[in-house]
């Protein structure tokens, strides 16, 4: 098993292309209409337009309704946001705080002329997993129109955005974190190549026809307009993803006084998206949404943010047989050779999808579960001593750690002890210490060296805390009963 925290510092070639990638997505476009620039991130993320139009009013005007009491306003704790005013009051449950009517939502449409069928071409090369440069195309497309319906909207959009691609090659490198690194660099080449693709698209394309009245489209555009829709968007019902004015400014949290609430279906004349409160809001409570229950590679890959104490972080591994074998062995457990596992073993691994043809071999440490269920069930099994020593037990049972050492507390102890060596040796692949890293936080470093700095620490955090709880499971095992 490698840890995918191994070999987090990238290759020359890989340093090259971050750190020319970020360079080529941070520059700024000429200007030219309302121009595609894009600058580097920075804390206070200055907006498309300098004096953008009130969002709120434009909402009410287009037919929409926000609840009195809501302003957008810097929150102590959220940063700029939808917040409640101290003057109305509190808030309370099932109250209706936004309603946007079906014309608001920003999302892809039916080609309505030979523009936007050229758009859809090029929304059709993007490849599904990176949905949000589909919609991110037709975002493009209305900040370059001068009587966009959306101005209020794409006015009041950032400039930037802290999302790693934007980062500088050496925050990219202080994320310390192999898994994030790849994507990374996955969407990086995505971008420089998309670029490629779109120039050669519009090259050919009749004025009248250019989905971008004429612009050039650079990756640093593209990286912004991906940026915008992966941050921003909403997939509702499992429907395409709409961009949704001012909902888009409730922030996260895994404890929401809000929720999302879809009218009609998206294609529905009389469709609505309605945020609903879902728990008394106080005054100048911040309004939030939770965005998903999911760890902190999703949150600042698309948001570029990171959550403290997320519950649902986690660090990946790669299932392997001689990493397993080197675990026990600092663990000081005694054991089959996890390498070469018996056959009635391999069936088993077999069942859990960790041997044989097409199996998939990333597992992780930490989130809910504490332990990856398969492999749990793969170290448990491993030490078993043969097929009878599994009786009845079936792969449900051996996949949870809150069943109570369904194979005796010795596997229990020697299985747990494993894992303990697993989660030393993927804080070993981390360069700096936990002190390293707060230390640097105090210093109050730049946006994108505290946002890496945060990232890597919450990673270590996360897997001293498991550390912690394995220890405890272990010291609470009862002892074996002899069978003298």
């Amino acid at each position: 098993m490698a840890a995918a925290a191994a070999g987090a510092a990238p290759t020359t070639a890989r340093k090259a292309l971050l750190s020319t990638t970020s360079t080529l997505l941070s520059s700024s476009l000429a200007r030219s209409r309302r121009s595609l620039s894009c600058s580097a991130a920075s804390a206070t993320a200055p907006r498309i337009s300098q004096q953008p139009p009130d969002l709120l009013r434009w909402v009410q005007r287009e037919g929409g309704f926000v609840h009195p009491a809501l302003r957008v306003a810097d929150h102590p704790e959220y940063g700029l946001g939808v917040s409640a005013t101290a003057a109305d009051g509190i808030i309370p449950p099932g109250a209706v705080l936004i309603d946007l009517p079906g014309r608001i939502p920003l999302r892809l449409r039916r080609p309505a002329d030979a523009a936007d069928a050229v758009l859809m071409q090029l929304a059709d090369q993007v490849p599904e997993e990176l949905w949000a440069m589909r919609l991110g195309l037709r975002l493009l497309q209305e900040r370059t129109k001068s009587d966009t319906f959306w101005w209020p909207y794409i006015a009041n959009l950032p400039e930037t955005f802290t999302v790693p691609i934007f980062f500088p090659g050496e925050d990219i490198k202080n994320l310390q974190y192999a898994p994030l690194l790849h994507q990374i660099n996955k969407r990086c080449r995505f971008l420089l190549e998309f670029e490629k693709e779109v120039t050669q698209k519009l090259g050919n394309v009749p004025s009248g026809d250019h989905p971008f009245c004429g612009q050039d489209v650079h990756s640093s555009s593209l990286g912004w307009a991906m940026s915008a829709a992966s941050s921003r968007a909403f997939r509702l019902h499992g429907e395409i993803p709409m961009l949704l004015p001012l909902v888009d400014m409730c922030n996260h949290s895994f404890s929401p006084n809000a929720r999302i609430v879809q009218v009609g279906n998206v294609d529905s004349p009389d469709m609505s998206v309605k945020v609903v409160a879902e728990t008394q809001i106080e005054q100048n409570a911040a309004v939030t949404l939770n965005y998903g229950s999911y760890p902190n590679d999703f949150y600042l890959l698309d948001y570029g943010f990171v959550v403290k104490s997320n519950p649902y972080d986690h660090v990946e591994l790669s299932y392997d047989g001689n990493l397993l074998d080197a675990a026990s062995m600092a663990a000081g457990v005694s054991s089959p050779n996890f390498s070469t596992p018996a056959k009635w073993q391999q069936d088993i691994l077999s069942q859990l999808n960790l041997h044989g043809e097409g199996s998939v071999l990333k597992v992780s440490l930490g989130g809910p579960d504490i332990v990856d269920g398969r492999l749990l069930a793969a170290l448990r099994v491993l030490l078993a001593a043969d097929p009878e020593t599994l009786g009845k037990h079936d792969l449900k049972t051996l996949k949870s750690l809150s069943s109570s050492a369904p194979l005796g507390p010795t596997v229990e102890a020697s299985a747990l002890r494993t894992v303990l060596a697993l989660c030393a040796i993927a804080l070993q692949h981390f360069h700096t210490k936990i002190m390293e890293d707060e230390a640097i936080l105090k210093g109050e470093p730049p946006l994108t060296t505290e946002l890496a700095v945060q990232f890597r620490l919450q990673k270590k955090l996360m897997l001293v805390d498991v550390m912690q709880n394995l220890s405890r499971r272990i010291k609470m095992l009862p002892a074996e009963k002899s069978t003298v």
